[in-house]
């Protein structure tokens, strides 16, 4: 039997019983990870110890970088791996570029580290930031960049980058939705100073709950490691304002297990995502969905779909329609700083973001996850055709 097919799918099995053909999200714990669960119980200690340095090792070696930092959430990584740049000169209230399309923990994030967050709308063919409109949002207040890779694809790297060296600005890559993509043969996650990933269940290495920032310098990793702790540093020396985010034993086991099918789960969902987007090729008419250009290898979090202007129908009406034939779907996040009511202390109104608000007001995103088979596939894809000739 595979390592593959020995893991126990606890999402899959949920996702039964609520009727669903097509389940949005699984979770994979392979039997190496129920052992190294029941070691950790039997030796009485579960907090961070061998099991998180081993899988920040293997974790490390994965994206071939000299450091990895284990934590207890994708919104920790990211909001750690912004407060180390307080030991590299930043200030509290100094600005940090966001895209305004992402799930809102990458804006939360940000102001968790105590900074703020200026948003930059993006492109609703790519999901991501708009990477012509960056420069404008740069203020002498600005210290970093923070480019999400959303549903795996990734961002305008290249441009990004060039525009950092030019501002002299640090760049943190989220990428929380995008563990193996790649960018021109470079992988994602190496492009910037440090990169922030998550480990939710949702995603290809999990560790059920968890996060992991990745880094080749040894000072920004020295500083992630004791803001995780509260800031100490040796045994009880404060150093600096820090979190509590420390990933634990049994969480860990389980990343271990996922860390020994990595390549075999993202195989999987990248078989899964091309063969939607071929499919999908014949309701071009209707949909912006996610695509693979070029120079690009997605590591896919889910397909995405855009019902287009003058489609003939509304976003609810096809999530519906998808629904009652099985298939789960998600909004696909929104315009955080004009759509979610928690940022209206910036003042920002609806229509400042018009790309970001039009994909969240008329986009969705489906599983592609590695539990997902093309017959599960081929059933989504004939409901849609189904719906469109109604419609």
């Amino acid at each position: 039997m595979s390592k593959m097919a020995q893991h126990v799918n606890d999402s899959k099995n949920v996702s039964k019983k609520a009727g669903y053909k097509v389940p949005f999200g699984t979770v994979s714990v392979t039997l190496k990870a129920r052992q190294l669960i029941n070691q950790a119980l039997d030796s009485g200690w579960v907090t961070r110890g061998k099991y998180v340095a081993q899988f920040e090792e293997k974790f490390a070696a994965i994206f071939g970088v000299k450091h990895a930092v284990a934590v207890s959430s994708g919104t920790d990584a990211d909001a750690l791996a912004c407060a180390t740049l307080y030991d590299f000169g930043a200030k509290r209230g100094d600005e940090i570029i966001v895209p305004a399309l992402t799930f809102v923990a990458t804006g939360n994030s940000v102001l968790q580290a105590g900074f703020k967050p200026v948003f930059v709308d993006v492109k609703r063919e790519t999901l991501n930031i708009d990477p012509d409109q960056i420069e404008k949002a740069i203020t002498s207040k600005t210290r970093a960049i923070l480019p999400v890779h959303l549903m795996g694809k990734p961002a305008a790297m290249d441009k990004i980058t060039a525009i950092a060296k030019k501002h002299q600005l640090f760049i943190i890559e989220d990428a929380a939705e995008a563990h193996g993509a790649r960018l021109n043969g470079k992988k994602v996650g190496t492009f910037g100073a440090m990169a922030a990933f998550s480990l939710y269940a949702a995603h290809i290495i999990t560790t059920i709950e968890g996060g992991m920032v990745i880094t080749d310098n040894a000072q920004m990793a020295d500083v992630l490691r004791s803001l995780r702790n509260h800031g100490i540093e040796g045994k009880f020396s404060f150093q600096r304002i820090g979190f509590s985010a420390k990933m634990n034993e049994i969480e860990a086991a389980v990343g271990l297990g996922n860390i020994e099918i990595f390549e075999t789960i993202l195989e999987k969902r990248r078989r899964n995502l091309l063969y939607l987007i071929e499919k999908f090729k014949e309701f071009e008419r209707f949909f912006i969905t996610i695509k693979e250009e070029k120079g690009e290898k997605i590591g896919p979090h889910a397909f995405s779909m855009i019902v287009r202007e003058k489609a003939g129908f509304t976003k609810d009406e096809f999530t519906h329609y998808l629904l009652d034939k099985g298939v789960d779907s998600r909004n696909l996040f929104y315009s955080i700083p004009t759509q979610c009511p928690s940022y209206a202390f910036l003042g920002h109104k609806l229509g400042d973001f018009p790309e970001a608000e039009f994909c969240s007001d008329h986009g969705i995103h489906t599983g592609i996850h590695q539990d997902i088979e093309l017959d599960q596939l081929d059933h989504m894809v004939a409901a849609v055709k189904e719906f469109l000739t109604k419609k």
